[in-house]
């Protein structure tokens, strides 16, 4: 058997990481200034989360969601006081898309309506309703196409008023800042309004923050910025560093009723360990107050460059715009500089390292940056 070939590699063979940095099998070290799609929050094998794992693993890695286990309650409420959001419940799954679909199945079972509101360049994940709610039509198949999502401008508050008051859309899905759509932020103004609205509507606001949240945007979660609060909140990437775990934090006007959502994987023994060692470096590194240091500087250096058009973000969640496609200068920055980034369309050169980067490597980045442009 081989792999079902959708993914296009860049060949090098990564086989090891530590905190910022990775190596190839050649021994090449680079420079992770994406760490794997926002993925690795505390750096590539944190010592502490190795410990964790391994002493998890070696004591009970998995038993099923039909007994307790101690490890999602010390979670929940350690996730419930570091996010500001304590009063709230948490559903436990395995990634961002699914995060997705069990916030719009329970918005739905809410308030019994079947209208989704997206918008322009959202992401939301590649499985049934998530896709849907993405606004890339080349990977929303025939049998995900199902007319349930509106997409709308970005910040364009008078067509999401205009939409809200029609009086039947089951949930807004909207991220703290937009990822895959080019590090797009949605105003304080539109967010303000959007709260509002939803309220007004009896619309359930689904912010994710599967992207910008867990300390990415320098603050836990990006909309908290924006002054609101959400009725549901999903995370995943940074949730576990790379360990595949997502969460849905729930609020308070929602019942619990049994069997309404369901998972084998979610929330087990060894995913817990690992979002518990997370949050623990987070906490005594001070990784989220780290990344908002840290990315003010890197977007303030970055703006000198004449060559970039825009810099957009926030915390260590960063978009470079060019006037030309970035294809050349991520290669340029990979093969001869040896730095990972990422990419938004073709344009838009994105930035999401471990949010434990400190000021020498951002210099370092700074300099590599330099040379390949």
């Amino acid at each position: 058997m081989k792999l079902f070939d959708v993914y296009p590699l860049f060949d090098i063979n990564i086989v090891k990481g530590k905190g910022c940095h990775v190596w190839d099998d050649k021994g090449t070290e680079y420079l992770d200034l994406y760490g794997g799609h926002a993925v690795i929050s505390i750096g590539h094998a944190h010592p502490h989360y190795v410990e964790m794992l391994g002493k998890q693993v070696a004591t009970l890695g998995f038993y099923s969601n039909s007994v307790i286990n101690e490890l999602q309650q010390q979670l929940a409420e350690r996730l419930g006081k570091v996010c500001g959001y304590d009063d709230y419940s948490l559903f436990l799954i395995n990634s961002g898309a699914e995060a997705n679909e069990n916030a719009l199945k329970l918005a739905s079972f809410h308030n019994g309506r079947t209208r989704v509101v997206s918008f322009s360049k959202a992401f939301h994940g590649r499985t049934s309703l998530a896709v849907e709610a993405t606004d890339n039509p080349k990977i929303i198949a025939p049998i995900n196409n199902c007319g349930h999502v509106t997409y709308l401008p970005l910040n364009d508050t008078e067509a999401m008023k205009a939409e809200l008051a029609k009086g039947d859309v089951c949930a807004v899905i909207i991220e703290g800042i937009q990822g895959v759509g080019g590090i797009q932020l949605p105003t304080d103004e539109f967010m303000q309004a959007l709260r509002k609205a939803c309220t007004e509507h009896n619309t359930v606001l689904i912010l994710d923050e599967i992207q910008s949240g867990y300390g990415r945007s320098g603050k836990f979660f990006a909309h908290q910025y924006n002054g609101i609060k959400a009725d549901i909140i999903t995370v995943a990437k940074g949730i576990g560093n790379g360990f595949p775990m997502a969460g849905v934090l729930i609020s308070p006007m929602f019942t619990p009723v049994y069997g309404q959502l369901g998972t084998t994987f979610g929330g087990n023994h060894l995913a817990c360990s690992a979002a518990l060692a997370v949050l623990d470096v987070i906490e005594q590194e001070a990784l989220v107050e780290n990344a908002a240091q840290v990315g003010a500087y890197l977007m303030e250096e970055l703006k000198k460059f004449p060559q970039i058009k825009e810099v957009r973000g926030r915390g260590l969640m960063i978009g470079l715009e060019f006037e030309e496609p970035v294809k050349e200068l991520r290669l340029r920055l990979l093969k001869e500089q040896h730095v990972f980034t990422g990419v938004s369309g073709t344009n838009v050169l994105r930035l999401l390292p471990p949010l434990c980067l400190g000021m020498d490597e951002a210099n370092l980045f700074l300099e590599r940056f330099k040379k390949a442009l």
